[in-house]
């Protein structure tokens, strides 16, 4: 009854939703990520697909390319900045 379909990229493409590829670089060692936002039951580590509930898809929604953003993992507080946004 909730569940909603997501099959086109948002209006704003410049910004991080469900959905979206990103790329991070870590604030202090300057490495490089890239994740997709998926549901709860698509995630695959190997792929890089991380849930939309995870919390480091939860402390990126919204931000833009150059955004820094902290986001509150396992290991602690991390500070990332988002590189790229892509929409396949």
């Amino acid at each position: 009854e909730a569940l909603r379909v997501v099959d086109a990229a948002p209006s704003d493409r410049d910004a991080v939703f469900f959905g979206a590829t990103v790329e991070l670089e870590h604030a202090v060692s300057g490495e490089l990520s890239r994740y997709r936002i998926v549901g709860p039951d698509e995630t695959d580590a190997k792929l890089g697909w991380i849930s939309i509930d995870s919390p480091l898809a939860r402390a990126m929604l919204k931000k833009r390319i150059d955004d820094e953003f902290e986001a509150q993992l396992p290991g602690g507080a991390q500070r990332f900045f988002i590189v790229a946004v892509e929409y396949a």
